[in-house]
């Protein structure tokens, strides 16, 4: 068999010829030209009449062993009558990419379970070009059709950096997957995503949930005429629990220094823990609170009841204890609660379509911490776009299939 023919089989590249093959200090450098005749265009595949020859240039391609393998070919020019005058397509590799997608593709492989570091010291490249690896390869795997036939979208932001640096999610909830991201969090960012899915795609969405921050009501408002907007049950029982820490550290500094301020500090967890996991120490403590301090008791009752009004399954049930929680809320004479209230009032229907809907934002809270083990693992991002890489990477349902032993 001859050399070129025991390379061509080894390679396993389609559309593609071995011209030569020679060993160099580099590693073994094989000569190859694209099957085809007619050049094709290297930005749209179309085509296209020869303009010049361009020098030879080498594509990285997986090594054997310790050994490297170049493809070495000299690209023509192209004159694209839509892209202008464009190196030429080859079939081994990305336009304007000096690895092969083999390559690639075992490259984003690794990372989407290794760190950076690790992967540069495996494949032999640096930092950045991993980063720019990711980004061509979930340009060419990302599903052109996830922003199709969207009906329930959770939406939230991440903080990827210092001094205020955000990016805007937006997740399927019936696939569990990322859909689109992009830098920023205000309603300008969001509209964007509308304006990408277009005005029939967004009358097709029927809810989206997010937190209590109203950054994105105003452009789901906009741009979503007939979706129901579900505020987040963890966020409305925040408000609550927050409420209840607020009064107990206001009485905590008026009896500093007390056996009674001594108690009230121990406390803390016994009164924001679920009733069913609290343990025999904690439900002392929430007797002794009982009988000694009616107020702060009143905040706790406060916050276990308005969870106990969203587990009802019942839209009208739920509805009429809202209505008294907020009422008992409203008349207080606890102003954290009394602040709560006006905010969930605010709100009201989009508390209670949790109910019916039964949707949070617990699926994008976890891609979020997810993204957040990839940003630490990688030590942080200076840019967005890898990032953003890295999130459609490893959460949208990108399949890879390197060639592996």
């Amino acid at each position: 068999m001859r050399v070129t023919t025991l390379f061509r089989q080894v390679l396993d590249v389609t559309q593609m010829w071995v011209r030569a093959v020679r060993f160099e200090p580099v590693g073994v450098v094989v000569s190859v030209v694209p099957s085809w005749k007619r050049p094709r265009c290297g930005e749209c595949g179309k085509v296209a009449a020869k303009y010049d020859q361009r020098p030879s240039r080498r594509w990285r391609h997986l090594g054997l062993g310790s050994v490297k393998i170049w493809f070495e070919y000299a690209p023509r020019r192209v004159e694209c009558p839509e892209c202008g005058v464009r190196v030429e397509s080859v079939p081994w590799a990305e336009h304007r990419s000096r690895f092969t997608r083999d390559f690639e593709e075992l490259t984003a492989y690794l990372t989407q379970s290794s760190d950076k570091t690790k992967v540069t010291e495996l494949m032999g490249i640096s930092w950045s070009t991993v980063g720019d690896i990711v980004e061509r390869v979930v340009e060419r795997k990302k599903d052109p059709e996830c922003l199709r036939n969207l009906r329930f979208i959770g939406i939230d932001d991440f903080s990827y950096r210092k001094r205020h640096r955000y990016l805007t999610t937006v997740v399927n909830h019936e696939s569990r997957r990322v859909v689109w991201a992009s830098a920023g969090r205000d309603a300008a960012t969001l509209k964007s995503f509308f304006e990408e899915l277009g005005t029939e795609a967004c009358g097709k969405i029927e809810a989206v949930t997010i937190d209590m921050a109203g950054g994105y009501l105003k452009a789901i408002n906009d741009c979503l005429p007939n979706a129901q907007v579900v505020f987040d049950r963890f966020h409305v029982q925040r408000l609550a629990s927050d409420s209840l820490d607020e009064v107990r550290r206001e009485q905590l500094r008026e009896t500093r220094g007390t056996p009674e301020g001594r108690d009230l500090f121990k406390s803390r967890f016994a009164l924001l823990k679920n009733p069913w996991n609290l343990n025999r120490s904690e439900h002392e403590k929430l007797d002794h609170l009982q009988k000694t301090n009616a107020r702060l008791y009143r905040a706790y009752l406060l916050k276990e009841t308005l969870a106990q009004a969203l587990d009802y399954r019942q839209p009208w049930r739920a509805r009429r204890a809202l209505e008294e929680w907020l009422a008992w809320a409203s008349r207080s004479k606890l102003k954290p609660f009394v602040k709560t209230a006006r905010t969930i009032r605010k709100h009201f229907e989009g508390v209670l379509a949790y109910v019916e809907l039964r949707l949070t934002n617990g699926v994008v809270e976890g891609i979020n911490t997810r993204l957040r083990m990839i940003a630490r693992r990688a030590f942080g991002f200076h840019r967005p776009e890898p990032l953003i890489a890295m999130l459609f990477l490893c959460c949208s349902g990108i399949v890879l299939s390197p060639p592996l032993p």
